[in-house]
Parts: C-alpha cells; structure tokens; sequence
C-alpha cells in the first residue's frame, strides 16, 4: 500500500486500477479470505480438549495480528480492531484454555496506556470526543436525526436532518440515523431485529455442525462480523462508541461492504448443501 496506493482523507487503503480510475480496498476483499484462513488452519489443527494450549494459540494468533498491524499502519484502526476481535471471537467460540483470556486481559489492561500514546492524534480525538460530556458534531447531529424521526418516522420533505443535509455521510456511516429519522422507531426495531435473526440462525447452525470445525469457523466468523459491524455502526450513531468508519453490513451504500460478508455467506450455502446431501463427503 505504501508504494501503490492512493491516499484519501488522510488514509493510504485504496489501490487504483489503472487506465478506468477505480479504486478497491483491499482490506474489504481480505475479511472473506481471513474467515477461510481461520477455518483451514483450525480444520488442520483442532483444539485439545481443554482448548486450545499457549503453542497453537501463539501459531493462530500469528495470522490473526499481521493483517491487524498491517491494516493498522494504513491507517484504518477501526477495520483492524474488526478483525482483532473477529479472529478472537472465533478462538473464544472454538475453544481456548481459560487461563490464556484471563493472563491476556491483565496484559492488556497493563499496556493500555502505551497503546494509547501510539494511536494517531485524530484517532485520540476520537476517543476523547466520545469521552467528552459534549458530542461531536455528526454525533449531534445524528442524535437529531434519530431523536426527530418519532414511532413511525418522517416524510422525505419533512426529514430535515437528511434533506438540508445536516447528517454527514447519511448513506454511509450514518445510514442508521437516516433510517430512524424517515422510519421512526418501528423501523430502527424491524432493521435490528432482522439481523438479530440472522446472527442467530448463524449461531445455532453450530450446534447441528459440532464435529466439523470448518463450517463452525465459518457459521462463528460470518454471526460475528455482522455483529460487530451492526453494533459499533449503531452504537457510534448515538453517541455510545466513538465514531470510526465501519458501514452497517448489507445495508450501508458501497460495494465493498456487500462482497465481504456475501462471499462467505455464499460459499457456507455451497458448503451445507453438499454436507447434507446423503452419500457425499466433502474435502
């Protein structure tokens, strides 16, 4: 990225094709691939009993922080700590000897103040906006949003937040304050509940699926991301997470954030079909 990539806002994360002037983002492409790395090292290396011990937890967590400080070092710190605790989720979901969490978050809450100091000032000002008894303006301005939509929402004309354009990125990072301020609170409840749905049927797939590693790295690593994605999304629109640049999944305008949930999701489809089909093993 240092060398090819083109910098936007301040971040070098998009590389540009040549010749038709379209950008990617190759951590967008990544989360998909990262979820199939997960699987096929686990599937390969299953936990013990007791889960896993501190040599294959150092060998996983080995493929989990190089895309993190990689990621990190664009910069695009809310990405990285996406797939910080994605691939510790999955850990945590497959199994990992207790003793290892507890012994990691008193090194964590030990090395806070470091990690702190080594963030950049504008993510520093981020938190302390978050931390400060007065919002930020597109934090305001979304409690605005959300707070005016009522029960059942307001017409297009009358939604002045997104009309006048007061909202920053309303089809983007704030596409949730959009949505309660045209919609109101029935439709804020009917967009959640429909992923709750959806990270629950994720989770419970694992239950039917308990001998194949595979499919539960897969079933834990999609029911996560969508998680986290839909919950600091919502939680940065009022004013409970400082705001970072993370869509809301399938929802949030942009290509990027379809693909990288849907090529997962595709390929589990793909996957329980042949695992359920009688008399076909698959490898």
């Amino acid at each position: 990225m240092d060398i090819f990539g083109i910098s936007k806002l301040g971040a070098r994360r998009w590389l540009e094709i040549p010749f038709v002037h379209f950008t990617i983002q190759p951590s967008e492409i990544f989360k998909p691939a990262f979820i199939l790395m997960l699987a096929y090292l686990i599937k390969h290396n299953p936990p013990e009993h007791n889960g896993y011990g501190w040599k294959s937890f150092f060998k996983l967590s080995f493929y989990i922080l190089l895309p993190f400080l990689l990621i990190a070092k664009e910069p695009d710190l809310g990405t990285a700590l996406i797939l910080l605790l994605l691939g510790y989720g999955i850990l945590f979901v497959i199994g990992v000897n207790k003793k290892i969490w507890f012994t990691l978050a008193i090194l964590i809450g030990i090395s806070s103040p470091v990690l702190y100091n080594n963030l950049h000032d504008y993510q520093k000002k981020r938190i302390s906006d978050f931390l400060s008894e007065t919002p930020s303006y597109h934090v305001r301005q979304s409690i605005i949003a959300i707070g005016s939509g009522g029960l059942t929402g307001k017409d297009r004309d009358e939604a002045t937040q997104t009309h006048y354009k007061f909202l920053p990125i309303a089809t983007s990072d704030f596409i949730f304050a959009y949505t309660v301020e045209r919609l109101g609170f029935w439709g804020a409840l009917g967009l959640i509940t429909c992923y709750a749905l959806l990270i629950i049927h994720l989770i419970t797939l694992n239950y039917k699926l308990k001998e194949d590693y595979f499919t539960q790295v897969i079933t834990s690593g999609i029911s996560l991301m969508i998680f986290f994605y839909m919950g600091v999304n919502i939680s940065m629109t009022i004013g409970l997470a400082p705001v970072v640049g993370v869509p809301l999944p399938f929802y949030s305008y942009g290509g990027s954030s379809f693909y990288y949930l849907f090529c997962p999701i595709w390929y589990f489809g793909k996957l329980t079909r042949l695992s359920f089909r009688p008399n076909v093993s698959f490898h």
